[in-house]
Formats: structure tokens, C-alpha cells, sequence
């Protein structure tokens, strides 16, 4: 039984109407985002129907929505190097050991910047912002890493970027607004230390921005390959991405005694194992994300608040 107050609510709500600039302006969000999705989608439904197409629909053009002439040529290339399965592995290395050292770094440094009591944490602030509008370029940072031993080592490409400015800015605002300056103050009058501190209260609190620390840094680290290159001579060290340019660089080097038909296949089949490439180097993070998804949304939303 409807209540008399509950029809006027009815009647209400029924004959508020949308005006038509209102309709209009819905049906302009909704084709926008329409066409943001579609501008999305369709690269990445493209590499994958170029990676499972054959090599001459690839180089002829005839690849534009779904596989063409479907085939695997192109992921048992790639898959059969053993160099492959090599890069993988130091990639899962740098990715794993990288991302525990930069959250950890992380934590350990936007913690204190969150307190009121800590002195000089403006100060030091404006030093930790500063190198992140002014670097010394890459000239005086390859010679420290010189200096330091790290060349041609797995240090060098753990150390160098261990932390990112953008990340502890994104962590101190979030200990600023969760962590309470009263609880900080109830567990000094019981006597905790602030290392049992922060390791008993701050980081079970801190899940929603560690997962996002994670994300961020598992993706760097995942596709970083600049620093590979700069820094690594044994190809035992490269990462995946150095391992599939040089196959990929390898694949387009024609030598002149090659015949005219083995040199088309050899650049056809260069050409289909570049979107084979962006597939297997980009499969670790498609499968990661929806796991961390909620617990990234949520970490950035509240660590960007009043940053």
C-alpha cells in the first residue's frame, strides 16, 4: 500500500522531466565517451588481430578489424628464442626486487614527510621537488652510477630509480589524511616506538596506496628498458624488451647474400612479430591490473586529495 505521502513523492518524480538541452547534453557524453572507448579498443584489438594474421595480410594491408589467413607464425618466433625466455626472466627479477626496494624507499621516506613533528620536512621537501623540475642529466648520472660500481650490474637498473617524486608526494598526502595525528599520539603514551609504529598501524592502514605504489612501480619497472640499454653490456642481464629489440633488429638486417623472396619473407615476418612483441611484453601487465584495479582507484583518490 502506497502511503499518501509516498504517491506526492511519486507524482513528484514522475513529472520532473529532463528538458531537452538536458537530453542533449546526455547524449553528448554518451557519444564521447562512446568514441573515447572506441579511440581505446580498437589499437588494441588491431595489434592483436595483426599478431595472430599472416605475415602478407600484415605488410598488404588487409589486417584492419579481425585476424586475416590466421596463424602463430608470428608468437612462435618470438616464444622460440630462449634469449626470450632469458629476458622474461631478469624482467620478472627487476620488476619483483625493484618494486619491493621503490616501496619500501617509498614508504620510508613519505612517512616522516607526513608528520607535523618532524623537523625540517619542508625543508627537505623543497630538495625532493626540486629534482623533480631540475635533473643533472644523463651524463652526470651515468658517472655516478660509474662511480658506484653499478655498471653492467642488476644494481644499476635497482638503485638509480628507486624512487619516483610523483609516488612519494602521492604516499605523504595519503598518511597525511588517514593517519591521525591522535593515534600517533596514544601510541607514543603507550610507549611504541615510531618504527613499531609504522610497521604495526601505519602500513595495515596504508593498503589501498601500497597496492597503488605497487602498480606504479611494477609497471616502470616492467617496461623500462632505457636504462638496460645505457647501462648493461652482457646480454645475460637484458631485460625483455632489450631482448626482443635485438631480435627485432636482427629480423629487419638483410644480408645481400639473401635472395630477393627470402629477404620479402624475413621483412614480412619482421613486421608481424612487432605486434607479436607488443602482445607478449604487454601480457604480465593486462593480467595484473584487474586484481589491483579497486585497490589503485582507491589509493589515488584518496593520496591525490589536497595534493
Amino acid at each position: 500500500m502506497v502511503s499518501r505521502e509516498g504517491r506526492n513523492v511519486k507524482d513528484v518524480s514522475t513529472k520532473i522531466k529532463d528538458s531537452a538541452g538536458d537530453r542533449l547534453f546526455v547524449i553528448f557524453i554518451y557519444v564521447g565517451l562512446s568514441l573515447i572507448t572506441l579511440s581505446i579498443l580498437y589499437p588494441l584489438i588491431y595489434i592483436v588481430s595483426s599478431s595472430l594474421s599472416s605475415p602478407l595480410a600484415v605488410t598488404s594491408g588487409r589486417v584492419w578489424l579481425w585476424p586475416v589467413d590466421v596463424t602463430l607464425d608470428g608468437y612462435k618466433a618470438v616464444l622460440g628464442s630462449s634469449k626470450v625466455i632469458m629476458g622474461y626472466a631478469n624482467s620478472l627479477f627487476y620488476t619483483v626486487f625493484g618494486t619491493i626496494i621503490a616501496v619500501t624507499l617509498t614508504v620510508l621516506l613519505a612517512y616522516p614527510l607526513s608528520r607535523k613533528s618532524f623537523f625540517g620536512r619542508t625543508f627537505l621537501m623543497f630538495f625532493i621537488l626540486f629534482t623533480m623540475l631540475f635533473s643533472g642529466g644523463l651524463i652526470p648520472e651515468y658517472l655516478v652510477v660509474q662511480n658506484l660500481g653499478m655498471v653492467d650490474t642488476r644494481w644499476a637498473l635497482l638503485i638509480p630509480k628507486a624512487i619516483a617524486v610523483w609516488q612519494v608526494i602521492i604516499a605523504r598526502t595519503f598518511f597525511q589524511t588517514s593517519i591521525p595525528e591522535e593515534l600517533v599520539e596514544a601510541s607514543e603514551m603507550d610507549g611504541c616506538s615510531d618504527l613499531r609504529f609504522l610497521w604495526s598501524v601505519v602500513i595495515p592502514l596504508a593498503k589501498p596506496i601500497i597496492a597503488v605504489l605497487v602498480l606504479m612501480y611494477a609497471i616502470m619497472q616492467w617496461n623500462s628498458y632505457f636504462d638496460a640499454l645505457i647501462y648493461l653490456k652482457s646480454e645475460a642481464l637484458y631485460p625483455l624488451q632489450l631482448v626482443l629489440r635485438n631480435i627485432l633488429i636482427l629480423n629487419t638486417d638483410a644480408s645481400s647474400l639473401m635472395s630477393a623472396s627470402e629477404m620479402m619473407e624475413r621483412q614480412q615476418l619482421a613486421e608481424l612479430m612487432k605486434y607479436s612483441l607488443i602482445v607478449v611484453a604487454s601480457l604480465p601487465v593486462l593480467i595484473i591490473y584487474p586484481f589491483v584495479q579497486k585497490y589503485f582507484m582507491q589509493g589515488m583518490l584518496i593520496g591525490s586529495v589536497k595534493g
